[in-house]
């Protein structure tokens, strides 16, 4: 845990961590209060979408479009580490390059908790208001997808530390990282049957948060082949782990 406080201790005053948290949580109030005041039919649509235990899954399903801002201050965080020869200091200092890795990992686990209990708590205002049944079984029925969630928003951002360490200048990191996120791997999805393209890193992150009524929406178009949220979780983890090796065999390679 000194990592940790290490950690904190150089981001707690750096402006950007707190102006993308902001820009999160937001864009997330926006999104959900402005769908509260859309009515269908003569019917509120805060009724019927933020009623539990449904809600926790379309809370997921919401935030998972802003997991690409967390990999962002991820990569900001760490080519910053480059810029201003913070790494090289802190190995003289005597920190080796697998705890450089595993401060930076300590980072990502403490965004994604603290994104993960934000939802939590917008998922309880919301939920609480709107939904009829405030029974445990209702409140906390569906309560899992925000631990698929967590395990989403730290796979992004290993992904995203990754290509921090491979290019370490941020514009083109970033530019790397939400290209391969948003347009080379999909464009391969297209390239390959389901029953392969379903395991591959992104379509692996995106099968923990699927989109609500996705079953329905299968029905009318061509349906596509995801893994089940457990199983991806599962792959997820993998994917976490092989993520982090290749960070750390990145930066012992690498000259600080």
């Amino acid at each position: 845990m000194n990592l940790l406080r290490l950690e904190l201790h150089k981001i707690l005053p750096y402006k950007t961590v707190w102006i993308i948290l902001a820009i999160f949580a937001a864009l997330m109030l926006l999104i959900l209060f402005a769908s509260s005041n859309v009515t269908i039919n003569g019917r509120e649509m805060g009724n019927e979408m933020y009623k539990l235990p449904n809600f926790w899954q379309s809370l997921a399903y919401i935030a998972s479009f802003f997991n690409l801002l967390f990999g962002i201050l991820i990569i900001v965080l760490i080519t910053d580490e480059y810029t201003f020869r913070t790494f090289r200091q802190q190995v003289i200092d005597g920190l080796s390059r697998a705890q450089l890795v595993l401060a930076k990992f300590y980072v990502i686990l403490a965004l994604a908790t603290l994104g993960t209990l934000f939802l939590l708590a917008l998922g309880l205002y919301f939920g609480l208001i709107y939904s009829p049944d405030h029974s445990t079984e209702a409140v906390f029925g569906k309560i899992d997808f925000l631990s698929y969630y967590f395990v989403q928003a730290v796979g992004y951002m290993v992904l995203a530390m990754l290509f921090a360490f491979l290019i370490r200048k941020s514009g083109l990191a970033i530019i790397a990282f939400i290209a391969y996120a948003q347009i080379i791997e999909p464009l391969i999805h297209f390239r390959l049957p389901d029953e392969v393209d379903k395991y591959m890193p992104i379509k692996v992150f995106k099968s923990l948060t699927p989109m609500p009524g996705q079953e329905l929406l299968d029905q009318l178009t061509t349906p596509t082949e995801l893994l089940t949220p457990q199983w991806a979780a599962l792959l997820a983890l993998v994917y976490i782990g092989i993520l982090g090796m290749l960070s750390y065999l990145t930066l012992k390679m690498r000259d600080l």
